[in-house]
């Protein structure tokens, strides 16, 4: 007969015995890629939606339409570089890093609130004609008083063009970036910073993730110049005010933070320098959208004392984010549904 020796430990040698395995067992699945996501999905996210670009994009940056290291040109596709230059290094950068850790952190259904988040159209029509219009007349009307007034009609190819380049830019530009920067970043940074800090961490992070562009075509490589790109991070930080407002007073409608983002790029690209020639340089365009992004900030920080049209309720509905990562792990490595995952 074997006799079984029970030996007694104090709670002092249990916690040594405790604290001498290795992280991994006293952790499971919080080692390596997938355990940092899971503890810190939005340190993963900026990471992801940085790195990814930018080396797609250094190709791009390197080539005769950047700084010239590289003896080749991309190829030109409707009159542009950037569609095989720069749309590639897009795609793979904020919609697929917000899709990466949403699947690690959140799972499967977690992709599908996502996904579901992106197609919500059902939207006052008011705020078609905010996003569609305002943006536009905003940019209009401050480049008409800085021009003295000096403002002249496109011409007819203009008008035409335009709707069908509203509509382009949105699933280039718009998909690309709203489904990381707004629906996953912001949803949870609203959460733990309050609209208007999460507004003033991700404005500049937008900004400088567009950076190492400015050394390419995109940015006006070689005539680029240091005051540009920062009046361009200026203009993220205070156009991110309009943006936030607009996600929450919408329901955090992705669509229509979509909308209100091309808008600005597709007047600036299609309509302005045919109705500004005197302010059509690139440094006199960065201005005026500045001023136009900053006066638009003042007047929505004013009108919503700060609050941007933020609810936490409707955030939490939303599915933006609910328990830590811990919770979420101990309970099966899924979030509940309905619950927001609290951000990183």
């Amino acid at each position: 007969m074997c006799w079984a020796l029970s030996v007694k430990r104090s709670p002092r040698e249990l916690r040594m015995a405790v604290n001498s395995q290795p992280a991994t067992e006293q952790h499971p699945g919080r080692a390596g890629f997938t355990g940092f996501v899971r503890r810190r999905p939005l340190v993963s996210f900026f990471l992801l939606a940085n790195v990814l670009s930018w080396i797609v994009w250094l190709p791009y940056v390197l080539s005769a339409n950047g700084l010239g290291v590289l003896d080749f040109r991309f190829p030109v596709l409707l009159g542009t570089t950037q569609f095989l230059g720069v749309l590639p290094g897009a795609y793979l950068g904020p919609i697929f890093a917000a899709y990466l850790v949403t699947r690690i952190t959140e799972g499967k259904e977690g992709v599908r609130r996502w996904i579901g988040r992106m197609t919500k159209w059902r939207v006052s029509w008011v705020w078609y004609l905010v996003t569609a219009l305002g943006v536009p007349a905003a940019i209009i009307l401050t480049a008409a008083a800085v021009a003295d007034g000096e403002v002249r009609l496109p011409p007819v190819v203009v008008l035409v063009a335009y709707v069908p380049g509203l509509l382009l830019q949105m699933v280039t530009t718009g998909l690309a970036e709203e489904p990381g920067w707004r629906d996953f970043a912001l949803a949870r940074m609203q959460d733990k910073f309050g609209p208007l800090g999460a507004t003033v961490i991700l404005g500049p992070l937008w900004g400088v993730w567009h950076l190492p562009l400015f050394l390419s075509e995109w940015g006006g490589w070689p005539d680029v110049t240091w005051a540009r790109a920062g009046m361009f991070l200026g203009f993220t930080c205070m156009f991110s005010v309009v943006v936030t407002w607009v996600f929450n007073r919408t329901g955090q409608s992705l669509p229509l933070v979509m909308l209100l983002h091309v808008s600005v790029n597709n007047f600036m690209s299609i309509a302005y320098t045919d109705m500004f020639p005197s302010l059509a340089t690139p440094d006199q365009a960065s201005q005026v959208t500045l001023l136009a992004g900053t006066t638009a900030a003042v007047l929505v920080l004013i009108a919503t004392r700060g609050r941007l049209g933020y609810r936490r309720e409707v955030g939490r509905r939303a599915g933006g984010c609910g328990r830590s990562g811990a919770a979420r792990e101990a309970a099966g490595g899924r979030a509940p549904r309905g619950r927001l995952r609290e951000a990183g």
